[in-house]
């Protein structure tokens, strides 16, 4: 476990922690299992899972595909609870989606955490450049009969997310156990130097 000084956890940051060519050698990269992408909404979570997926050959979870409805209605609480809890005993797995409610059970299942630390401009930018590209039809990681919509409250939660989310998600990203890897991506570019840390050959 690397830490930093008072015994918190230093978080690996792409591309400028040296030490992250030795953060997933061979040895680390076959524990990747149960990968988690989090991060606010319009942060490339889901075009993430995907790209880790094919990379390593693991099954991607969309939670948003299991979390809604056709005609976007929600899941109960108690239901949503459950199904979260069955999908993160299987095996293996990347998964992306936020969900608070849910957020401390799929900490605790998954080997490596990737929070996208994606700026708010460009956060906001890329949930509306996916509105205009399926406005009227169901995105490929979106329930079918849910349409593509960018409410005013999703503009909004996008936009306060750097403080009122992210402080939060940080700490807890901090207390996270020894064997889980915890990594911070906040770019594209970062995110391509990420993907290519990471072997097929790892799974």
């Amino acid at each position: 476990m690397v830490t930093t000084r008072g015994g918190r956890r230093r978080l690996f940051f792409v591309p400028w922690d040296p030490e992250l060519a030795d953060a997933f050698p061979l040895e680390r990269q076959r524990s990747m299992q149960r990968i988690l992408v989090i991060g606010s909404g319009g942060a490339g979570k889901s075009t993430l899972a995907r790209q880790l997926g094919r990379r390593l050959g693991l099954p991607v979870i969309h939670l948003d595909q299991h979390y809604w409805q056709p005609g976007w209605v929600e899941t109960p609480r108690a239901v949503w609870q459950e199904r979260v809890r069955q999908l993160i005993q299987r095996e293996r797995w990347v998964m992306d989606g936020n969900y608070s409610g849910t957020m401390e059970m799929r900490l605790a299942a998954a080997d490596t955490i990737v929070f996208l630390d994606t700026p708010r401009w460009r956060c906001l930018w890329q949930a509306t450049r996916r509105y205009l590209r399926f406005r009227g039809r169901s995105r490929p990681d979106m329930s079918p009969g849910c349409p593509e919509r960018l409410p005013l409250a999703f503009l909004w939660w996008i936009w306060r997310y750097p403080r009122a989310r992210r402080p939060g998600l940080l700490a807890r990203l901090q207390a996270v156990e020894p064997s889980q890897r915890v990594v911070v991506v906040r770019s594209t570019r970062e995110a391509r130097r990420f993907l290519n840390s990471v072997s097929p050959m790892s799974v």
